[in-house]
Parts: structure tokens; sequence; C-alpha cells
């Protein structure tokens, strides 16, 4: 949770994903009681044919218990809006990939308390309220990037489904979610010196996943100077932060308050862990191919280098060497680092 001791915490958080309509810039904007997209303008259909998924980031400031909370808020809109949406994950999949890279150079940099992390921490999946499950689309973007950022799903609009309606498809999506192998964001178990109040809320939170979420930034009046955020219908009013009518207010204080940490260090731990050993072993792979074609270099250089005049081939091996030294050290830099990481860990323990 969030400590005051801290006065300001940086979050990076990738949202909102899933298709348009589904209400993702309204339940953004109430999640973090601002307007983001105030200033958008929404392009006739005409002009939206053409268009190709884009990557739109928002700075967030908010304020929680007396602590300041720096959002980033990464857009993604034309997410699924394509005739044909084959790979339409790939930009937010390279996005995801190109941050685990900065971090991972500003790492094996010489400046390493400064670091600037701008990794993805969270990624929020809007799934659409209609239909009977996931839609092949849902499975093929979340195979593609669940083990790279920690997805935590949510169902929008949950006010055009029953309690009924609603309780059938939260077991049909975790059903699928499992069929197809699809890890999402574990919630930690709680310390045993939790009060049990705090144990129960952990518990409903956890078997409450997918949120079923409703978004509105409208502020009602009713009787008795009721005054709340929600949306009003004919038959009656929907209140966007009452427990009984959506898992709204679990999903903000998940986010904000109770598992903002624990969602950095997932991903410090085991998403960017997993990127970093793949980078290390593609490294040391690149070296074992360029000890060998140094080697196929030395061979051929009694037979085809001699037709090439002397200074081009000394230069041509100089420049060898120096690619393979510098690859060495990066090497031996980052499997330090890793000892020493190792090393604190077990001292922590």
């Amino acid at each position: 949770s969030l400590s005051s001791k801290t006065s300001v915490y940086t979050f990076p958080l990738i949202y909102p994903i899933g298709e348009s309509g589904l209400g993702k810039s309204t339940l953004i904007n109430s999640l973090f009681l601002t307007d983001l997209y105030k200033d958008r303008v929404l392009s006739e259909v005409e002009a939206r044919i053409p268009q190709t998924l884009e990557i739109v980031k928002h700075a967030v400031d908010i304020e929680e218990k007396g602590v300041k909370v720096k959002l980033t808020v990464i857009d993604t809109p034309g997410f699924g809006d394509a005739v044909d949406n084959t790979e339409c994950w790939k930009p937010i999949a390279h996005y995801i990939d190109s941050q685990f890279e900065q971090y991972f150079r500003d790492e094996s940099g010489l400046d390493r308390k400064n670091i600037q992390d701008g990794r993805v921490h969270c990624c929020l999946y809007v799934l659409s309220p209609f239909g009977h499950g996931l839609r092949p689309l849902d499975i093929a973007f979340l195979q593609a990037i669940h083990t790279k950022v920690n997805i935590v799903p949510v169902i929008g609009k949950a006010d055009t489904l029953t309690p009924a309606e609603t309780q059938y498809k939260k077991e049909k999506i975790r059903q699928e979610l499992e069929e197809n192998a699809i890890s999402i964001y574990e919630f930690p178990d709680c310390d045993s010196d939790e009060d049990e109040e705090f144990k129960a809320q952990d518990t409903e939170m956890k078997r409450s996943i997918p949120f079923a979420v409703i978004g509105s930034s409208q502020v009602v009046r009713e009787l008795k100077d009721k005054v709340f955020r929600g949306r009003q219908y004919p038959w009656g009013t929907v209140e966007v932060e009452n427990a009984a009518h959506c898992d709204f207010l679990k999903l903000r204080n998940m986010l904000i308050q109770t598992h903002m940490q624990d969602l950095k260090d997932v991903t410090q731990e085991v998403h960017y862990e997993n990127y970093r050993a793949q980078c290390i072993q593609s490294l040391t792979r690149t070296g074992a191919r360029d000890r060998s074609s140094r080697a196929k270099l030395s061979r051929q250089s009694a037979t085809e280098l001699p037709l090439l005049p002397l200074a081009e081939t000394e230069k041509l091996i100089r420049e060898k060497d120096e690619e393979l030294r510098r690859m060495q050290e990066m090497l031996q830099r980052m499997q330090a680092q890793m000892l020493q990481s190792k090393g604190e860990q077990s001292d922590n323990l």
C-alpha cells in the first residue's frame, strides 16, 4: 500500500487496451478523477478507416491519502478497429519491449542511480460485455503479451449485464483464460499479521477478477442531498462507487492503494528479469558467432585475404577484435550485476 514516507510515487501504466465503444476513456477519467480526452476530436467513420494503431502518452498527477502519485497513462486508440486485425497487437508488444530495452541500456550504463523507469507495470485489458466470453482477438492479443506485462482484465460497461449474467461471464472468462494458458496478474497472499478485515477484502478482490466496471464523470444529485458519480436510466440510477453495482472501487483501490508496489515488483522480478536473461543469452550467442567468424577469417586469410590490400585486411581484423572486446566487457558487467543483485536478495532474506 502507499506510504506517506515517500512524497511522490511514479507508476507507468498502459491503458486502455480494447476495442472502441467499451467506455475506456470514460473509465480512465473516472479512475483518476481527470479529463485526459477533453481536447480529443472524434473523426468521421471515413477518416478512421485507414487509421492504424498509435501509442499516446498522458501524464496524470493525483493525490491519494496525502501521497502524490505520478501516473503515465499510455493510450492505444485504434486497437481492434480495423476490418483485418491480424497482428494488430504488435505495436503494443514492441512498445513494451522497447521500454525494457531502454531500461536495460540505462542499467548497463555509468549513471545507474538516476534511471528513469518507463517500463509498463500494468495492462488493463477491457473486455466487451456482449458475447459469451473471450473473442479470438482477445485470446491472440493476451497470448502475445502475457509474458511481458501484468494483465488485469476488466469487463467494460457492466451496467448492461444483470448480476447473474455478470457472474456467468466472469466464470466463463476465467475458464477460457486457463484453457488458453494465459497468465494474468496474480494477487499476492496476505501476510499472517494482517487484520481480518483486510484479508476479507483481499479474498473478495481475488474472486472479482475480471473486474466488472462502470465509468462515469457525471455527477448525480438525488433527494436528501445525496451526490455521487453515476448514470441515470429510466429504470433507476447506477452509482459508480457503489460496490453493490460494480467493481469500480475494487479496481481503483487495487491500482492506487493496495497493489501498486506489487505490480512494480512483479515487473522487476519476473517480466524484466526474463527479458534481461534473454538479452544475455542473445549476447552470449552473438559472442560465440563472432569468435567463430574470427577463426574463419583467419583460416581464409591464407587464400582470400592476400587478394586484398594488406592495410585493409589488418583494419578488418582490428574492427572484429574491437567489437568482440566490447561485447565481452558488456557481458561481464551484466553477469556481475546479476550476481550482486542475487547477493542483495539473499541478504534481505
